[in-house]
């Protein structure tokens, strides 16, 4: 709606944020995740991606996309990013970020009326209009969801399934409520389980006869059997991915909360309760007309946030990793729809409004012990209580609309600046960008080689980004073995392993198949690779130790690392320190390198710290930092060999490869890709060999092929199929039902009810 995107840019360009201004939008995930995910499906749709919609050669050497496209990009408002240029996928999100809210109020504006028919003429015709716009503009969605926009598909999802219970309630749009549901928890299914709950709830108070939750419980199963391609493969993945980190919930203090009731506030452990003044207002007028139910709802709702096991329930089971309130739009939903009851029949007299104001009012005064609460907000709370006594219908319009707009930019601005202030940004697309990004399109030589967007990252999925088919990964699905793999072998991390770092090491690069990366924006060649498919001789797969020089000799199968002698290493070879939980600098004469590692959160990567030409010099490190000396030639020797044994020809596709070998090989085939589950070869599953797929192979054979498939693709799909055939026997049987006459007369069986009947204040 008009209201919720001019409130919302009114925000943005008051605090000169993107797009209306110099200030950063892309913080946190949105600049490191997000946006990134968003150009790999701009790649996608455009046909210029490596991998397709299962496997993606882009990042971390090759991962399984179905997971992340079903977390990030499932969205029906997703693929919008293709009308934009791809240097604006900036603006694109934006632009979706805003028709998402306004999308929001507009199903709200829709649901109330449905949920409650209005009394005529002495309900205010704009009323589902502004309470709609008040939903879309709410705190969570202008402060939380705004820069997490998978989030605000929920925000649509719960006036959508609201209005599925309507349909259930009233025994209509069999095939279309599942419809309907399938949309939602495909487009992000962890705010649509949320939205579903306060929809079930919502039902539950308005219709609370067991046959019809009965009838919703199975319009939500169906809908979510039909979701469940891309559902379930999401779950195993989460079950394969590197643990996160486990919290222990802590409720939010009195203040904080009584704060966050007002417009511009901001906490990131906090829930963002702030809805338009009037609306809570409205809601706790109900009280003063003898009408308990929706406050109590309500109530009920709010108390859920504070109780650890409720809060469990609302978040599956599990603290997230970040704000531990991501369920608040829910809340908000429910307050506006207790604020529709309380007009539905005409707006409340003076009495209750007053009686609103001061059960919203007085409990406010405890944001005085708040730091959270700012100057703005007491202000912009107090006009929020005093316009809705406004009694003269031409006044109480524009008097609303302008509290309303003025609350939600005041609160969006806010949020802009606090979140900067308090959150890691990223810069926006640039002239740089674009001229290393043609850099790397220049160097590619996928798949005889892979080329490295290189260090330093940008974010943490540059390679999605600017192109090539790099070592650096950040999702909440990274696999576990990645992780493991990589770090045995002396990556560097952020976000306690989630984000992998590009490892700009001359073994790694030479068994991940790099042959050239990007250094001060130029490609440079990195020195001898291995093809991406090899050949190892017989014999038990190697076993990770603690030092990664080791572990990398272990899976190339060469000693190429030496040990410095009296503190220095010899000269012509390369310096290389392993220190990951060093913050600091370390040195060799004069050149000085920079590390970062604080365990677990952040871990300090292999550095090379230059190649040693002046002899006995040695290198200022951290105390329990490792040094080793890697001889090139030794190295160059090493990848020939593997060179001279490889396949003779080797075929990649979007979702594997095949490969032809060389007569009389045996040993074991390793792809350089790390061994997630799903790899296939020829028809079983593929083995590990360091972390990296491998398949076994014995004389006489001549071609080995494997492909990837998503666990859990298959199962979903069955899933899909039986809840498809479900559907359609309930949908025609309940056609036969109505059109089988008895007696004479055609009978209806389902328990429609009117809607003035199934809800009241």
């Amino acid at each position: 709606m008009l209201l919720t995107v001019l409130a919302v840019c009114a925000g943005d360009a008051v605090a000169t944020t993107f797009p209306f201004g110099h200030h950063r939008r892309s913080v946190n995930d949105l600049g490191n995740q997000f946006l990134p995910f968003h150009a790999r499906l701009w790649d996608l749709l455009h046909g210029r991606a490596d991998g397709g919609l299962l496997l993606n050669w882009q990042s971390g050497w090759g991962t399984s996309f179905l997971p992340d496209l079903a977390t990030y990009l499932t969205s029906p408002f997703a693929p919008l990013v293709a009308l934009f240029p791809r240097a604006g996928l900036a603006y694109a999100l934006y632009a979706i970020t805003l028709l998402k809210a306004a999308t929001a109020a507009a199903a709200m504006a829709f649901l109330l009326p449905r949920l409650r028919p209005p009394a005529g003429e002495r309900t205010p015709w704009w009323a589902p209009g502004l309470l709609g716009a008040a939903y879309g503009l709410c705190g969570w969605a202008v402060l939380e969801a705004v820069y997490n926009p998978m989030w605000m598909d929920g925000l649509i999802s719960f006036p959508l399934l609201c209005l599925v219970g309507v349909w259930v309630r009233e025994g209509r749009r069999p095939l279309l409520g599942p419809l309907v549901v399938a949309v939602c928890w495909t487009a992000n299914f962890y705010t649509a389980y949320m939205a579903t709950l306060g929809a079930a709830l919502v039902l539950v108070v308005t219709a609370p006869r067991w046959r019809v939750v009965l009838r919703g419980a199975l319009t939500v199963l169906l809908g979510v059997g039909l979701a469940a391609p891309v559902l379930v493969p999401v779950f195993l993945g989460t079950r394969y991915a590197y643990p996160g980190v486990v919290r222990d919930f802590v409720p939010a203090g009195g203040a904080d909360l009584a704060a966050r009731l007002m417009p511009a506030t901001y906490g990131f452990s906090t829930p963002a309760l702030f809805v338009c003044t009037a609306v809570p207002v409205l809601a706790a007028s109900q009280l003063f007309r003898r009408a308990w139910r929706w406050p109590a709802v309500v109530a009920g709702v709010a108390l859920s946030f504070q109780f650890g096991p409720t809060h469990l329930v609302w978040h599956v089971f599990a603290t997230p990793n970040g704000s531990p309130y991501r369920q608040t739009f829910v809340l908000a939903g429910v307050l506006v729809i207790a604020a529709w009851a309380a007009v539905a029949d005409g707006p409340p007299d003076r009495r209750a409004l007053l009686g609103g104001i001061a059960v919203v009012g007085l409990p406010a005064l405890a944001a005085l012990g708040s730091a959270e609460a700012t100057p703005w907000g007491w202000a912009l709370f107090a006009a929020g209580l005093a316009v809705v006594l406004v009694r003269h219908r031409r006044l109480a319009l524009p008097l609303l609309a302008a509290v309303l707009v003025a609350q939600a930019a005041a609160t969006t601005a806010w949020g802009d600046k606090e979140r900067l202030r308090r959150l890691d940004d990223y810069p926006p697309w640039s002239a740089a960008d674009t001229r290393r990004a043609e850099a790397l399109a220049r160097a590619d030589g996928w798949p005889a080689y892979r080329v490295d967007s290189g260090r330093p990252q940008t974010t943490g999925n540059e390679p999605m980004m600017l192109g090539g088919q790099g070592g650096s990964y950040y999702s909440s699905l990274t696999p576990d073995v990645l992780t493991r793999t990589m770090a045995a072998l002396g990556a560097g991390w952020t976000s306690r392993g989630r984000n992998l770092q590009s490892l700009d090491n001359p073994v790694t690069d030479a068994l991940f198949a790099v042959g050239a990366r990007l250094r001060d924006g130029e490609p440079v060649r990195t020195g001898p690779a291995a093809p991406l498919v090899t050949v190892r001789p017989p014999g038990p797969p190697p076993v990770y130790g603690s030092s990664p020089f080791r572990n990398q000799e272990l899976l190339l199968g060469a000693r190429v690392y030496e040990p410095p002698a009296a503190g220095a290493c010899r000269v012509g070879t390369e310096v290389f320190l392993w220190a990951p939980n060093h913050t600091g600098t370390a040195a060799l004469g004069d050149r000085t390198v920079r590390m970062r590692g604080q365990l677990p959160k952040w871990r300090a990567a292999l550095v090379s710290l230059g190649v040693q030409r002046v002899p006995g010099l040695k290198p200022r490190i951290p105390a329990g930092g490792e040094v080793a000396c890697l001889d090139r030639a030794r190295l160059g020797a090493a990848v020939a060999a593997l060179r001279a044994s490889g396949p003779t020809a080797l075929h990649v596709t979007d979702t594997g490869f095949r490969a032809s070998l060389r007569p009389g090989t045996t040993g074991t085939l390793v792809l350089s890709a790390p061994a997630i589950p799903g790899w296939r070869c020829d028809g079983r599953g593929a083995g590990s060999y360091g972390g990296l797929v491998a398949v076994p192979v014995t004389a006489g054979r001549t071609e080995v092929g494997c492909a990837f498939r998503p666990p859990g693709l298959r199962l979903g799909l069955v899933g899909a199929g039986v809840s498809l055939v479900v559907l359609a026997g309930w949908v025609l049987g309940g056609r036969r039902r109505r059109r089988t006459p008895r007696g004479g007369v055609a009978q209806v069986t389902s328990e429609a009810v009117t809607p003035a009947q199934a809800v009241s204040s």
